[in-house]
């Protein structure tokens, strides 16, 4: 991977309501996370609530060339960028659903995160985001 250009994301860990483990299960979505991302995923996510600075750059990835996650009928449409957290392989997604918080994003990974980087609620992380 060559990159063009690399942004950082900075926030908070936070707990989030298990949406993102439930789509992170589906086969479709694990199919295309492994093909498209090269690896494949812990059935988890980890949230980040973000600094306002970082809901800006957040923002500026809604125009960047991500990888696609293509829905099945009937679920949203999601945008993976690669990235790395303490130098751990992982991506962003961001769900493309209405009235989803500009301030949050979800990071999947190979690991479990949390775990991995003894994370706990209110922990500040800083994402690597390739583009």
């Amino acid at each position: 991977m060559n990159p063009s250009k690399i942004l950082f994301l900075k926030g908070k860990v936070f707990s989030g309501s298990g949406e993102g483990a439930k789509f992170v299960e589906l086969s479709w979505v694990r199919r295309q996370i492994e093909d498209r991302l090269g690896f494949t995923p812990y059935a988890g996510t980890l949230n980040i609530k973000l600094t306002k600075e970082s809901v800006t750059v957040k923002n500026s990835l809604k125009k960047a060339n991500g990888i696609e996650i293509s829905p099945a009928e009937g679920f949203c449409r999601g945008k993976c960028f690669h990235a790395y957290i303490s130098n751990l392989q992982c991506a962003i997604v961001i769900p493309e659903i209405k009235n989803y918080p500009a301030d949050v994003i979800e990071v999947i990974a190979s690991v479990n995160l949390r775990e991995k980087l003894n994370l706990k609620n209110s922990d500040s992380v800083e994402v690597k985001v390739i583009l």
